[in-house]
């Protein structure tokens, strides 16, 4: 293990010993955040013997966390598959898979895309009566999308409305297209996160199971996590605290999905 560490710079290096408790890790394009993590889970299971289930890691891509299993598999080997690696939304439909049953939906949902979606919402809006000049499907999703992103219900969405005729209106088609998402058993891409956090949140016996199971959680990219990114993350690091992030600020590039590094962060 002591070869290993020497192929880490000494702010790398610290990063890595840094196992117990919150560690939260700001570093510029090309220094090596994701060989922080991909090394402290070598750390992690040879020399903490932490079991490659009880370790959770995410990232934002499916080619992110493709080159990030790649390069555990070169540190840790066959161990690789054991570990829960994977985007924020692979980690959450597997949980999903599982227990979506709480919300009311078969674990056979399916995940609408963005043609689904919107020929969905032109259904709701030609049954609410809406004027397609006046509201565009696109503009009306987008709106919808944005409440997700900040954990606003239909009911929630609806009340910061307060008036304001527009977001009225599509406080309607809202309603609507979550009751016939669920008549379809279907899920949109938005939901996977916060449909996550609902059955982790209301349902004790769940919380336990996965803040018992991860021991460590780590994070790449987290200058792009959300409001429910972050919630997440923080319920499944709720038993031990054991969380790693790593990111730099300026190369976010999730703005327009609500993403906010700098106020999120309570390490």
């Amino acid at each position: 293990m002591e070869e290993l560490l020497e192929e880490l710079n000494p702010k790398q290096k610290e990063a890595v010993l840094e196992t117990d408790g919150p560690c939260l890790v700001i570093a510029g394009a090309g220094s090596g955040k994701t060989k922080v993590l991909t090394y402290k889970i070598s750390y992690l299971m040879k020399e903490k013997n932490i079991k490659p289930w009880n370790i959770l890691a995410i990232t934002f891509t499916n080619k992110a966390a493709s080159e990030m299993k790649e390069r555990v598999q070169a540190l840790v080997g066959d161990a690789t598959d054991d570990i829960w690696l994977g985007t924020f939304h692979s980690i959450c439909v597997r949980i999903l898979r599982k227990f979506i049953d709480r919300l009311g939906y078969d674990t056979s949902f399916a995940i609408f895309d963005t043609t689904d979606q919107k020929t969905l919402i032109k259904n709701c809006m030609k049954e609410l009566n809406i004027d397609s000049k006046l509201f565009t499907e696109k503009s009306i999703l987008s709106e919808i999308s944005n409440a997700k992103n900040d954990m606003l219900t239909p009911e929630k969405y609806e009340q910061r409305a307060n008036g304001d005729y527009r977001k009225e209106i599509i406080s309607k088609v809202y309603y609507l297209y979550q009751k016939k998402l669920k008549i379809n058993n279907a899920i949109d891409f938005d939901d996977i996160i916060n449909f996550t956090i609902q059955i982790l949140s209301d349902n004790a016996d769940i919380l336990d199971y996965y803040s018992n199971k991860f021991k460590y959680v780590l994070v790449d990219e987290y200058q792009d996590t959300n409001k429910s990114q972050f919630m997440l993350v923080s319920l499944l690091a709720s038993r031990f605290g054991n969380i790693t992030v790593v990111g730099d600020n300026d190369q976010s590039i999730y703005r327009f999905r609500r993403s906010r590094y700098n106020k999120y962060i309570k390490l």
